[in-house]
């Protein structure tokens, strides 16, 4: 059993060089076996990893083609490893956890794709393991006004899957592409991810296929990494949440769509929430701006 890495780098050269750091920590040995993908951040991060992790494997690309697509690159350059690991570059490794993450793959043929335990900063536990979306999805997810008001309504708990105390591996539908670990078998079952996914979204797209295909994914927390979210998305707020929207009608036409009145009015759901988000962030930008003028 040998066990990649893939890391897919955007403009996050000091948390890519940190989470590499916390590989040659914890896991020293899949340094070896890691490969960091550039989308064409410009700012030095693949001189940077050469220089002080030398045996880290780097892939430049001429454009900015998304995660999936860059993910697919990281995967094909590690024909022999048995295990993928998909590594967000702003997260940190905690413990040696994916090393028996791997191990328990391999003893167990009937798992597909396997996630860690994420945790927030302040050690928190981040929500990387859910139900696969509904049209219910709308109203009770993770940013929902509804679970905001009232996170302990079984909606909400049911899609977010909090709860349990996340102690212990568990079935589940889907779960986090920040960690997300899969199975040469599955990769040869399934196949690769979604490229037309650009950004978001094809984590969940992965898992259906992965369940549809008659394998399990589950919920290791055997393996714990810390994720600062948002390392790569900061830098193009408005193309990450355009791109976020497209996945999920994509998701949603792949997988969900049933008629075409209810295809529309989930169409025009979908753009009316980008429109609000967009909106929404624009209106805090402002104000914070206005708010450093007034106070330099």
């Amino acid at each position: 059993m040998s066990l990649g890495i893939v890391i897919v780098t955007y403009k996050c050269r000091e948390l890519a060089l940190e989470c590499l750091a916390s590989i040659e920590r914890e896991l020293p040995a899949a340094l070896t076996s890691t490969v960091v993908i550039d989308n064409a951040s410009g700012d030095g991060t693949l001189d940077a990893i050469a220089c002080r992790f030398p045996r880290v494997a780097r892939i430049a690309r001429a454009k900015n083609v998304g995660f999936a697509a860059a993910a697919n690159a990281g995967i094909r350059a590690l024909p022999d490893c048995d295990v993928i690991c998909l590594l967000n570059p702003d997260t940190l490794l905690l413990d040696g956890g994916l090393a028996s993450a791997a191990r328990f793959l391999a003893d167990h043929p009937n798992v597909g794709v396997l996630g860690a335990r994420i945790e927030n900063p302040d050690g928190g536990i981040q929500a990387s393991c859910r139900a696969f979306p509904s049209h219910r999805t709308a109203l009770f997810n993770r940013h929902s006004l509804t679970t905001k008001l009232a996170p302990g309504n079984r909606w909400s708990r049911h899609y977010l899957m909090s709860d349990w105390s996340h102690d212990e591996p568990r079935d589940v539908d889907w779960v986090s592409g920040a960690c997300m670990l899969i199975h040469r078998r599955t990769l040869q079952t399934v196949g690769l991810l979604d490229p037309e996914y650009f950004f978001s979204i094809e984590d969940v797209d992965y898992a259906r296929r992965v369940s549809d295909a008659g394998l399990r994914v589950m919920y290791y927390p055997q393996a714990s990494i810390q994720h600062r979210v948002g390392g790569s998305s900061r830098h193009a707020v408005y193309r990450a949440m355009t791109e976020h929207h497209r996945g999920m009608w994509r998701y949603y036409r792949q997988h969900m769509a049933t008629n075409r009145l209810l295809d529309a009015v989930t169409a025009v759901g979908i753009a009316g929430r980008l429109g609000i988000h967009a909106a929404s962030y624009g209106l805090r930008t402002a104000k914070n701006r206005a708010l450093r003028r007034a106070n330099p």
